[in-house]
């Protein structure tokens, strides 16, 4: 029991943080991110016997990470879209 509700934390931590981020790059990013870091979090973190808070941890980092990634594709595209397409917001 113990080990199915700590595999929840990560999920949930996906979940909470995707729905902070702004644009739809950033969303993506956040669950891309997140996933991708609790599959290397959980890989690393097993070979130290700790793969659970490794998948944790990896979680939060990759969704951060993600997450910056997204949103600076977001602020490019909007920048880009207002100065070509002359928008004015």
């Amino acid at each position: 029991m113990k080990l199915k509700a700590l595999c929840l934390i990560p999920i949930l931590a996906t979940a909470s943080l995707s729905s902070c981020a702004s644009g739809p790059n950033a969303q993506r990013g956040t669950v891309i991110g997140a996933l991708g870091g609790a599959a290397a979090g959980g890989i690393i973190g097993n070979q130290s016997g700790r793969g659970l808070e490794g998948a944790a941890i990896g979680a939060g980092l990759g969704a951060l990470a993600g997450n910056a990634i997204g949103n600076s594709q977001d602020q490019r595209r909007y920048y880009h879209r207002g100065r070509y397409y002359g928008y004015r917001y």
